[in-house]
């Protein structure tokens, strides 16, 4: 029986006995959704993000979802990354842009992340290879419930979601300090993963 997507929700957890990949083989998640989908309602002009033709070439391009989401933190954590000052990425040379979503863990960056994966998933936005969504902590300690369960629908609508914790010496303005090695050298490890992964069709 065909299962129909609803983009909002969460990707259901595999039945029992599933396989899955041993702890030492670790890969990238599976998207979720692939590519925009037939019927989605696009998000009102004012909401959605720009579109900019940017110059040049990258692994992978960095757009944030809204000022101050962290868009030139992450680039600096993975090689070859650039950033697209909060706008889609469109290449001159007409091919489809890898490209990351990044977002803040509060309300104001939730929304603004939303908007843009509403965006995108209605076919709203310029062609690009959407890779998925990072939210990243935007204040010490646990992200309030409401919260996180706001961030796991939000990051429903991506093809894929990873949730970064606070690093607080980049407060102080520490950019050689390594940030946590489990959470985030697990998603650097995604994102050079993804950002040269040239199966066709896996990063559509």
């Amino acid at each position: 029986m065909q299962q129909t997507l609803n983009p909002w929700i969460t990707r259901p957890v595999p039945a029992d006995g599933a396989d899955t990949a041993a702890p030492e083989a670790h890969l990238p998640p599976a998207a979720v959704i692939s590519a925009p989908l037939r019927g989605m309602i696009e998000p009102d002009a004012a909401d959605r993000l720009a579109r900019r033709t940017v110059a040049g070439s990258a692994a992978l391009w960095i757009t944030g979802a809204h000022g101050g989401s962290g868009e030139s933190r992450i680039a600096d954590l993975i090689g070859g990354a650039r950033i697209t000052d909060h706008c889609w990425p469109v290449l001159q040379d007409g091919s489809k842009p890898r490209v990351l979503l990044v977002c803040r863990a509060d309300m104001r960056g939730l929304t603004a992340a939303r908007s843009a994966l509403t965006q995108w998933v209605s076919g709203a936005a310029p062609e690009v290879h959407l890779l998925g969504l990072a939210v990243l902590a935007d204040a010490p300690g646990k992200t309030p419930k409401p919260l996180r369960d706001f961030a796991a629908i939000v990051g429903g609508g991506a093809p894929r979601h990873w949730t970064l914790p606070w690093v607080e010496a980049w407060r102080h303005g520490d950019s050689t300090t390594a940030p946590p090695a489990r959470d985030y050298q697990r998603f650097i490890t995604d994102l050079a993963a993804l950002a040269t992964d040239t199966t066709p069709g896996t990063t559509n």
